[in-house]
């Protein structure tokens, strides 16, 4: 799904006016956490790169592991929400430097789900509830910071398992909402 890659024969000058790297974040983010990981790795540091999303969410590790990687690595990001964008699919989303909806986009937020598939001891559940608790603050607390927005509306979203649409994020100043048309800076990529 990467632009990146280009036949042997062409220079690196033609590569350049290529544009930036585009990739998308599509279905579950840790059945994808892999390829993620290869596609942000192969933006260059201080970078840019247009990610395009439709996901559910998925792990809130998986999460927090590319924004990691978006921050460190300085990368320049662009977010097209093309579906959903829910759950920790926010944060990559939110670490984008701009943030792009249609009014059809959705958003779901809500508190962070705790699932087991193990057959665990009291003791490690006990530690694991603890964990999470801790974890679920921390995350609210970084996905308003990477918003650039305080944390009332955000937690309000969280606490009531809001979906918001595209129109409902631009107008709290999270995202800039535009159209189905064509976008002048991809359009000048190609001529």
């Amino acid at each position: 799904m990467s632009r990146r890659e280009a036949p042997p024969h062409e220079s690196d000058h033609a590569e350049e006016n290529r544009g930036p790297v585009e990739f998308a974040i599509i279905g579950d983010l840790t059945d994808n956490e892999g390829d993620l990981t290869d596609r942000i790795l192969g933006v260059e540091p201080g970078g840019e790169c247009t990610i395009y999303f439709d996901s559910p969410g998925g792990s809130p590790y998986c999460a927090m592991s590319l924004v990691t990687l978006l921050r460190l690595r300085d990368v320049r990001g662009t977010a097209i929400v093309t579906g959903e964008c829910s759950s920790a699919a926010l944060w990559p989303f939110a670490t984008c430097r701009r943030r792009l909806v249609t009014p059809y986009s959705v958003f779901l937020f809500h508190p962070m789900k705790w699932q087991s598939e193990e057959h665990i001891g009291i003791k490690e559940a006990a530690e694991w509830s603890r964990h999470f608790a801790e974890l679920e603050r921390e995350m609210d607390v970084l996905l308003c910071q990477l918003f650039g927005r305080s944390a009332d509306l955000i937690n309000e979203w969280i606490r009531t398992h809001r979906y918001v649409t595209g129109k409902e994020m631009a107008d709290a100043g999270l995202a800039e909402l535009i159209g189905l048309e064509p976008l002048a800076y991809l359009s000048a990529e190609r001529g």
